[in-house]
């Protein structure tokens, strides 16, 4: 059996950053499940199927990526799936704390599953769902950051014309 890893997060939205992370995960490991958490503890724009719906359509085209939803802990789901690596990604130092926090927190529940950090192309690197919808939000040209079809879903959102 090969390498598998799980990639988790809200996606709300997707950006391509998160793209080029899974980019990134799919040349690492033979296969790369990205998680949509469907209970998140931040308010989302999009719900679960929305963030589901828009990870597919961005990861269409690589063969040795799927995309599902869970809910509870990773770490949890992870045990599910017999996958024992976990895929984070890091844009700058400002992740990094919070990100190490986490990964200390999931080997503490579980020292067989570990947390592999990726750090997305330097192009990506300053980019966030939460600055992304705050730009939106302001009428600001987004199609360098998110890709087309999460762009029209963000400006449906936000009651803008297309």
């Amino acid at each position: 059996m090969g390498r598998s890893a799980i990639y988790p997060g809200s996606f709300d939205p997707v950006t391509y950053g998160h793209v080029d992370l899974i980019k990134r995960a799919s040349h690492a490991f033979d296969e790369v499940v990205v998680a949509v958490a469907e209970s998140t503890h931040k308010n989302t724009l999009f719900n679960t199927q929305e963030r589901l719906e828009m990870v597919k359509e961005v990861a269409k085209g690589i063969d040795n990526v799927r995309v599902e939803s869970f809910s509870g802990l990773v770490i949890d789901y992870a045990r599910k799936k017999k996958i024992n690596v976990l895929i984070r990604g890091l844009r700058m130092i400002s992740d990094f704390e919070y990100e190490l926090q986490m990964a200390l927190t999931n080997r503490r529940l579980d020292d067989n599953i570990e947390t592999v950090f990726l750090m997305p192309s330097e192009g990506c690197s300053f980019l966030s769902s939460k600055l992304i919808k705050e730009v939106v939000a302001l009428g600001a040209d987004i199609t360098s950051f998110v890709p087309d079809s999460v762009a029209r879903r963000l400006k449906k959102k936000f009651g803008q014309k297309k």
